[in-house]
């Protein structure tokens, strides 16, 4: 639980510094581009969404998590509804990898 908080509070910092990208279109953009350094992806998206988002993540290889609910993702960013958002700074996304994966 402890790590839930974490998340979310680097999340929102990440989001204050303007290092989250947000919204299918703002997050494919950022994949393609090369900006994203970590994609994080709604558990309760539609099988279709995370095909595409999988996909996109290991063709252009960057690390995709499946964590929160779309309602609890937009929650960490002072948004609405999320599916996915990118984190476009290595040092977040550093910080978040560590956090994920324990």
């Amino acid at each position: 639980m402890m790590n839930e908080q974490k998340i979310t509070s680097l999340l929102g910092l990440a989001q204050k510094a303007g290092k989250i990208v947000s919204g299918e279109l703002a997050v494919e953009k950022a994949v393609k581009s090369g900006q994203a350094k970590l994609l994080i992806m709604a558990t309760d998206c539609s099988v279709a969404t995370k095909k595409n988002y999988r996909d996109m993540a290991t063709y252009y290889n960057v690390e995709l998590f499946e964590h929160f609910s779309k309602e609890e993702l937009g929650t960490c960013i002072g948004k609405v509804y999320r599916a996915a958002l990118a984190v476009i700074d290595a040092g977040f996304s550093t910080a978040i990898k560590k956090l994920l994966d324990t």
